[in-house]
């Protein structure tokens, strides 16, 4: 590859996580090489070793940084251009519509995690990331992500009733939540999951 930054500026926008594994046509001796030198010019920015972003200037300003939400998509969620996790706990309710709180801090499931739990910070924001009781793959991460709303619905979910189930169906129709994929791992959660299907609703779209 003759021009790195040509193609970094083609393929890459402002604020967007750049891995080396995303450089192709390069050993990892050269990727890195380049890109440090591309660095030391002032070409490029470096969150850590092996992560880079387009040097720019935000609306302020001021020097970009590396979009959070970016970072985690791109390292948690869909490594690789790949389903590889979901986002749930409070942000996961948030998201469906089931509750007005922001969470401070984001959790999410992926393969990608080394360890049963672990806390990471990226430009200064905090996330949580769990490893998965199964591989999460394009075919179950909405069943998936649909029992773990139903893990904490209870727990966060500010609205009720018939609204609730509304919005319950909506994300079960526009993920494409398929039931007996959710069947094949509902063992996997706790009985509260149950409860819970039934409490909101839910427990129709089960059997």
């Amino acid at each position: 590859m003759t021009d790195l930054l040509g193609y970094i500026n083609d393929n890459f926008k402002e604020g967007e996580p750049i891995f080396l594994s995303e450089i192709p046509d390069l050993s990892e001796d050269s990727k890195r090489q380049k890109m440090k030198k591309l660095t030391d010019e002032g070409k490029l920015s470096r969150l850590y070793n092996g992560v880079y972003f387009r040097k720019y200037t935000n609306a302020f300003g001021r020097e970009g940084s590396v979009s959070f939400e970016k970072f985690i998509e791109k390292k948690f969620l869909r490594f690789g251009g790949k389903v590889t996790g979901y986002i749930t706990g409070l942000a996961l309710v948030n998201e469906v519509g089931l509750t007005t709180q922001n969470p401070a801090v984001i959790e999410m499931v992926s393969n990608q995690a080394s360890t049963g739990q672990r806390v990471i910070e990226v430009v200064g924001r905090k996330a949580i990331i769990y490893m998965p009781e199964a591989e999460i793959t394009e075919r179950n991460v909405s069943a998936l992500q649909f029992l773990d709303l139903m893990l904490y619905i209870d727990k966060y979910a500010e609205f009720e009733g018939d609204f609730a189930e509304d919005i319950l169906k909506s994300f079960v129709k526009d993920r494409g939540v398929d039931f007996q994929i959710v069947k094949e791992y509902i063992s996997f959660y706790p009985d509260k999951v149950y409860r819970n299907l039934y409490e909101w609703g839910m427990m129709n779209e089960l059997v």
